[in-house]
């Protein structure tokens, strides 16, 4: 290992160190940095490694192939959670408080690491590993995510983070690999890194980091189309929800697990959720990631125009906010922070009445919310037309306007004439 330009130094009390344990819990991804980390860790900590896979619906890998994977490299077992109907709760969750963070990200790693960090725990506890291994850098908002929850779940659980101390860039770690014979999917001709849920792929490296750089997306893109290849002919989809979950597509009373695949295939297919974010890391980073989240974008959208129909306007004034908080919250590492029971509590409590279908229309990017219904509306067909109505009472408008008008009009007066006596009194002394 080259630690020629720094030497990490183990400050926080959660920190293990070599000798105090024989067994470590890995995360396992299978990917470069878990993959070289899996091997390091035997050499550097001189104990043994317990490989952890799980499977939150992520497309691209074979589970199967990634534990034989971490038995070649030395992993005295290897596990594979399967994690997909726990972790479609979380994107339950997301969908009933609007998840956004800065713009489009429906926050798929933040609530992975959720799910991650509860699994791990579990599965520590399950084989006797006192200390828990994660391949997050010392730039990341993963290494802040998975140490804050696994040791708020766990006080007593110790954590490794090999690619905080190892002190090598990716072209190191690449070299590495080669020495050791681990293969890994990343090339220099390819650089880009890709972390995958069903609920989100995120992709970053190579030109994504330099905002001055166009991301060439036909190279970069996983799960969709770009709305040039898109298809030419829309598709209109109808989405189920009752109290806020989606429940069916299309009248089919399906898994929110199978509503979630089908419509990443649906919503990619058209070139639907994909964005360029430039983000505000916890650590204090300002970066840029490609996020594609189709079905997530699909769900909220569909539920955002629901929950709208169904609620007041100070309802929705409010629950905007409830939506940010959880939102930074959530994406900050504080899933399991007090007050995140307590805007939950408000948000299941609107949500008991986001009840109805809504059809959302697909076409070369756009996702258009294009009819909704439900018994909850507070759409009256009588009050709000156009036509004339005797359900409206018009005389009373006039009465209304006046009243609702009076502070405006006092305030914009008496600021008018206080500035009109100024004006008058400074051309006087001037005369």
């Amino acid at each position: 290992m080259n630690n020629s330009e720094q030497t990490y130094h183990k400050v926080a009390s959660h920190e293990a160190h070599k000798g105090e344990f024989e067994k470590c819990l890995l995360l396992y991804s299978g990917g470069l940095d878990t993959s070289i980390m899996l091997k390091w860790i035997q050499e550097a900590y001189d104990c043994d490694v317990i490989a952890l896979a799980i499977n939150l619906g992520q497309r691209a890998d074979n589970l199967e192939e990634i534990s034989q994977k971490a038995l070649r490299l030395g992993a005295e077992e290897s596990i594979v959670y399967d994690a997909r109907e726990e972790f479609a709760e979380l994107c339950a969750e997301s969908v009933k408080a609007n998840a956004d963070y800065q713009g489009g990200y429906a926050l798929g790693c933040p609530l992975g690491r959720v799910m991650i960090s509860k699994a791990a725990v579990e599965v520590a506890k399950q084989y006797d590993c006192e200390v828990i291994a994660h391949g997050c850098t010392g730039k990341g908002n993963d290494q802040v995510r998975f140490e804050s929850y696994m040791t708020t779940l766990n006080p007593d659980i110790k954590i490794i983070a090999p690619v905080r101390e190892w002190a090598m860039g990716r072209d190191e770690e690449l070299e590495y690999a080669r020495k050791h014979d681990i293969p890994v999917e990343q090339t220099k001709e390819s650089p880009y890194s890709y972390d995958e849920n069903m609920w989100a792929n995120t992709g970053e490296g190579g030109e994504i980091e330099n905002p001055e750089e166009i991301p060439p997306l036909e190279k970069i893109l996983k799960w969709s189309n770009t709305p040039q290849k898109a298809p030419e002919t829309e598709e209109t989809v109808t989405i189920g929800f009752e109290e806020g979950v989606p429940v069916s597509l299309n009248g089919d009373e399906i898994s929110l697990v199978d509503i979630i695949q089908s419509l990443n295939e649906l919503g990619g297919k058209h070139g639907v959720g994909y964005f360029h974010l430039i983000e505000d890391r916890i650590v204090g980073l300002k970066v840029r990631g490609i996020y594609e989240n189709p079905a997530a974008h699909i769900l909220i959208q569909a539920h955002k125009n629901l929950e709208q129909l169904v609620s007041t306007r100070e309802e929705n004034e409010l629950k905007h906010q409830m939506d940010q908080k959880w939102a930074y919250l959530c994406y900050g590492a504080k899933y399991y922070e007090p007050v995140m029971d307590h805007i939950r509590a408000y948000i299941d409590d609107q949500n008991e009445k986001v009840t109805g279908e809504v059809k959302v229309r697909l076409y070369k990017g756009n996702c258009e919310v294009v009819a909704l219904k439900s018994d909850y509306s507070l759409f009256d067909e009588n009050l709000a037309t156009f036509n004339k109505s005797a359900d409206f009472n018009q005389n009373a408008s006039a009465g209304f306007i006046e009243l609702y008008n009076l502070a405006q009009k006092t305030s914009y007066q008496l600021t008018k004439k206080s500035k009109g006596d100024q004006h008058g009194q400074v051309v006087g002394q001037e005369g």
